[in-house]
């Protein structure tokens, strides 16, 4: 076990996880009223999100860099990512204040889209092929982010109104934006999983 951590990458991998779960404890002693969620709780969780975030882009950068790609990495890496966003998609769905931008029906569509991608890899896999990542599942991932860390933006500074004319539009086009990314990310697996199992067949 400690040579998967040899690597700088994945101890990012790790320290993330590790992080997801202390933004999680914040966010459920927010939502059960033990600290509150005040703007400065709210800025915390806000910092902390994008730190964990930005990490994502650092590990990624760093295994490619030094060829330290690892089959823990490939499997930790986008699991992490996962329990990251949707984690904190469904904390934020508990927030009265967020709920504005984030009803709950728009994490069932996230949840049920990273349950197919999940199949589909494993099955593909096992017969055989490859499923790596594709642009579009970054790109998803990257508007996913922006998402969930602008709805902590908005919430965690005293916006003067002109400002908040501007920034809660924005908000609820980065949530739209996900939603279609990732019906769009998904749509696109299935027609990769499709291909794929074609040429495997032909």
């Amino acid at each position: 076990m400690s040579r998967v951590f040899q690597h700088w990458p994945n101890r990012i991998t790790a320290s993330r996880f590790a992080g997801a779960l202390v933004l999680f404890t914040l966010l459920a002693f927010m939502g059960e009223g033990a600290i509150g969620d005040g703007r400065g709780v709210k800025q915390v969780a806000f910092w902390l999100f994008v730190v964990l975030a930005a990490t994502d882009a650092l590990d990624g950068y760093l295994a490619r860099r030094d060829h330290h790609v690892t089959a823990f990495g490939r499997i930790a890496d986008p699991f992490t990512d996962k329990v990251l966003i949707v984690g904190t998609m469904i904390f934020l769905t508990t927030m009265p204040w967020a709920r504005n931008w984030l009803p709950p029906w728009i994490v069932v569509v996230v949840l049920a889209r990273e349950f197919l991608v999940t199949g589909l890899r494993g099955y593909v896999e096992s017969v055989g092929g490859e499923f790596p990542a594709d642009a579009f599942g970054k790109i998803k991932m990257i508007i996913q982010c922006f998402a969930v860390g602008g709805i902590f933006f908005v919430e965690a500074y005293p916006w003067q109104d002109a400002w908040i004319a501007v920034l809660d539009p924005l908000v609820h086009v980065l949530v739209w934006g996900t939603l279609l990314s990732t019906a769009g990310s998904g749509i696109t697996y299935v027609g990769r999983t499709i291909r794929i199992l074609k040429e495997l067949d032909s």
